[in-house]
């Protein structure tokens, strides 16, 4: 027997006349929705996994962790380098952070974030991203030691921005102008440590530098190109006022060691075109035969003619030339180059401030550029048969080139990255002329400033920018550390020397010790963009407290 409990409203309903046979699918369908709102409603698949509370945290931290510890070892001017062996079977031997994060396989969310973040400071300012990494993963360390303690992520995340503000004040206050020396000072700081030699290749950036500003142009990395020699020794790399190409020269009797040079660069064919329809030509007897042949010839005739009279010595051009105009051009002394990509193309009429013709029936001697010196070296037959081309001594280039001497391939493409994020790295002087002194002694100064104001501060963020001061002493800490000396030791002495009545600039030195810094010299934009970027992606972390996985992992 089954109780029943009808409330009034539905007593009521029953004694207005509600039918009695009727009554049973009424109770049925009030028990149904009673159980229908009690049954759970899932809007995600069954194997998505929820991850709160602490353990997202935790995760976080590990990432973090796994991060600093790969790329601590490698960090300094003695820092050691990863071998990194690829799921296709190559290798790579380098110290460089945005090198090694990129080619890491990363799946946790966390640690895409700390990649992401890698590959913006890489863009910006071409150095720091080591550093940035290490500082991001220390201020996320400290942050799980004051959330242990009972701070709310958001108190944590108030402090650090707090802390970033008096950081760029820092910055601002001990940066100082960029002078005539300091562009080496900071091409050599971005090399040291790397497999590039910073004594030899710092000077030669300069020059380039210098080179470039006297066309007036903007400068880019664009600017800059490199090549492999593949023989001799990393000292004997040199550069190039335009540009070395890699091209097979059509003719054996081509003209060689050309001086002064006149420059036409073609973007397409060399040669008669053909119809874009399919046509047949019908010829009954010989002389109709030769008079065609005839009225071909003097179409390429004019061709020749065309570039001949106007006075080009060099003929780049990025299609295929008929061999009867090479022979015409080849007679006359003209070098002919063929078959340039696109990008050859546009790097040799920005090296030679040539204009680029499309049809050679266009040609203008406004279009033609310059070059000092043009020589090519015959390279013996391979599968891949190529000669070095060599424009060389241009007038105010656009352009410039280092040719990159070392046998080995794996050598020398490190050395071309380490060139490229010194060539950045001047740069971003170019674009902010301020620097600010190196080896961890601008960190001891901002934490040194972030511990005197937090005096100031009555609220729990004071803790948080205690920590903030804490975790910039990484960077000493691991320099020191990778120099052979006790890292704890370097701290203590290195945040006694940098007080405020102290107007040197102490850091640690190649050997550990602490003294005054003066030759190492980083780009104040690349201090600020790395202390933002650090900060920015730690706090988007702490503001995570729930994560939710689609695959269950």
């Amino acid at each position: 027997m089954i109780a029943l409990e009808i409330g009034k409203e539905e007593g009521e309903k029953v004694e207005r006349g509600v039918d009695r046979r009727n009554l049973l699918p009424w109770l049925r369908g009030i028990f149904m929705s009673e159980a229908n709102k009690a049954s759970p409603v899932r809007i995600v698949k069954d194997q998505t996994r929820t991850t709160s509370g602490t353990e997202v945290q935790e995760k976080m931290i590990a990432a973090a962790r796994v991060f600093s510890d790969i790329l601590r070892p490698t960090y300094g001017p003695r820092g050691l380098d990863k071998m990194l062996y690829k799921t296709d079977g190559n290798r790579a031997v380098t110290n460089d952070g945005a090198r090694i994060v990129s080619e890491l396989l990363v799946k946790h969310p966390a640690a895409k974030m700390m990649v992401s973040m890698g590959e913006t400071q890489e863009e910006i300012s071409g150095d720091g991203v080591t550093g940035t990494l290490l500082v991001c993963g220390s201020l996320l360390e400290e942050a799980s030691r004051l959330m242990s303690r009972g701070l709310h992520p958001l108190t944590i995340v108030e402090g650090y921005r707090k802390s970033l503000e008096i950081s760029i004040r820092t910055v601002d206050a001990r940066s100082r102008p960029v002078n005539e020396d300091d562009l080496e000072r900071v091409a050599h700081t971005a090399m040291t440590g790397k497999s590039a030699n910073p004594d030899f290749f710092a000077p030669l950036l300069v020059e380039s530098l210098e080179v470039l500003k006297q066309s007036g142009h903007a400068i880019s990395t664009e600017s800059f190109g490199m090549t492999k020699t593949g023989v001799g020794t990393q000292i004997e790399s040199r550069l190039i006022r335009g540009i070395q190409l890699k091209k097979r020269v059509p003719s054996a009797d081509a003209p060689n060691n050309l001086e002064n040079a006149n420059v036409l660069v073609i973007r397409g064919d060399i040669k008669i075109r053909k119809m874009t329809r399919t046509a047949e030509v019908r010829i009954s007897d010989s002389d109709e035969l030769d008079s065609f042949i005839q009225a071909e010839m003097e179409r390429k005739m004019k061709i020749s003619s065309t570039i001949e009279r106007s006075s080009a010595d060099l003929v780049l051009c990025g299609g295929e030339i008929d061999r009867d105009i090479l022979h015409e051009l080849s007679r006359s002394g003209t070098l002919v180059i063929q078959e340039l990509d696109s990008s050859e193309i546009e790097q040799v009429a920005l090296c030679t401030n040539s204009i680029v013709v499309d049809s050679v029936m266009d040609i203008d001697d406004s279009m033609l550029g310059k070059a000092g010196a043009v020589r090519w070296v015959r390279r013996p037959s391979t599968d891949q048969t190529e000669d070095t081309i060599e424009i060389d001594d241009c007038p105010s280039p656009r352009l410039v080139s280092f040719a990159i001497s070392g046998t080995s391939d794996t050598s020398t493409e490190e050395t071309i990255r380490c060139i490229h994020d010194a060539i950045r790295s001047i740069l971003v002087c170019e674009q902010d002329p301020r620097v600010v002194t190196g080896a961890g002694s601008i960190y001891a100064r901002i934490a040194n400033d972030i511990r005197n104001a937090s005096l100031l501060e009555s609220g729990r963020e004071r803790l948080a920018m205690e920590a903030y001061a804490r975790a910039l002493e990484t960077i000493p800490f691991v320099l020191a550390t990778n120099a052979g000396r006790e890292g704890l030791d370097a701290v203590l002495e290195i945040r006694t020397k940098s007080r405020d009545e102290v107007k040197e600039e102490f850091g640690v030195s190649e050997d550990g010790t602490i003294s005054i810094i003066e030759e190492v010299l980083h780009p104040a934009l690349s201090t600020i963009s790395s202390l933002e970027a650090a900060v920015e992606t730690t706090v988007a972390m702490l503001r995570i407290d729930q994560v939710v996985s689609a695959r269950g992992d």
